[in-house]
């Protein structure tokens, strides 16, 4: 074995008989092994996954409020069927009646074509509505600036008009915010699951690697290198392997977002305006935000575990 100056200990790591680096000198950690690109594909799928994941909370969490945003502004009245000519005097009183009750901005009578738009999700198109019970609708739109008083307008309703349903789609409303809390939870319990996985296959990685090279450095510890000398080596190999993982699989989940997005323009999926996974499976500028900030959180957790586990090694070795 050859001697190793101690002097040169914190420039350069010792060569060792492998393929020289960018310098002619040899690392500590090797850069391209079975172990080395297995824990690449490791943190590429981790940070792919980690990435779907806020993608889909963002645009599950933006979605629920444009339509909570949309519910707030707006409520219905519904009138039943019967006999057309009682049916159009009730619309026509109860429109006067919303027109008149402060906070109401606007009160607009679908016609029966817009109804039957309405019905076409389950009922389907090209049926004549005309033989149903179909109940004439009344869109109220509501004042941001004064907030109206739906509950005597609802006693005003029932009183004139016993046919007449007010409906403020608050209940619908507070299960819609349950189901996006709901899904964000399971977002972050799914985050920490990830991050967990991460964690330990970076241990796992860092401990083989240290086998691998133990007897260097084990020279380098007993001849006077410090533990941070050592301990940078390894943070700086993992921080590579951590940065060309988070890289790889945050680049696939942005596009796969991005394809969503962009696939209704090019006639796939539908409509562009109909509901569908196409429209509202979109992140935002703050879901790739989150992807991108996933892509560093994971190289800095591999980094970090790293050095941990190393220096938890080293004092093993002492």
């Amino acid at each position: 074995m050859s001697m190793i100056d101690p002097a040169r200990l914190d420039a350069d790591p010792p060569a060792r008989p492998r393929r020289a680096g960018p310098r002619g000198l040899t690392p500590i950690v090797p850069r391209a092994t079975v172990a080395g690109r297995a824990l690449v594909a490791v943190v590429a799928i981790m940070t792919f996954l980690a990435g779907l994941t806020i993608g889909s909370v963002m645009a599950v969490r933006a979605t629920a409020q444009a339509w909570r945003s949309d519910v707030a502004r707006e409520v219905t009245i519904q009138i039943r069927a019967g006999d057309p000519a009682a049916v159009a005097a009730q619309v026509k009183l109860a429109s006067e009646l919303a027109a008149q009750t402060p906070g109401i901005s606007a009160a607009n009578v679908l016609t029966e074509d817009e109804t039957a738009r309405l019905l076409e999700p389950w009922l389907g198109t090209g049926l004549d509505l005309s033989s149903l019970p179909v109940p004439r609708i009344i869109v109220l739109r509501l004042d941001p600036a004064a907030a109206p008083d739906l509950t005597r307008l609802r006693r005003t309703l029932t009183d004139r008009i016993p046919t007449a349903t007010l409906d403020d789609h608050r209940g619908w409303s507070r299960r819609l915010g349950a189901v996006a809390e709901g899904v964000v939870v399971t977002g972050l319990g799914l985050l920490l699951l990830v991050a967990t996985a991460t964690i330990l296959s970076v241990v796992f990685a860092t401990r083989a690697a240290v086998a691998t090279n133990r007897t260097v450095v084990e020279v380098l510890h007993f001849v006077g290198a410090r533990d941070g000398f050592i301990a940078a080596q390894f943070q700086r190999h993992f921080l590579r392997v951590g940065a060309e993982g988070g890289a790889i699989g945050g680049a696939a989940a942005a596009a796969l977002f991005l394809a969503v997005a962009l696939l209704p323009r090019f006639g796939v999926g539908g409509d562009p305006e109909a509901p569908s996974v196409f429209t509202w499976l979109h992140p935002g500028p703050w879901g790739f935000a989150g992807i991108a900030a996933a892509v560093v959180l994971m190289a800095c957790v591999t980094a970090l575990t790293s050095r941990l586990t190393v220096y938890r090694t080293l004092r093993a070795i002492t």
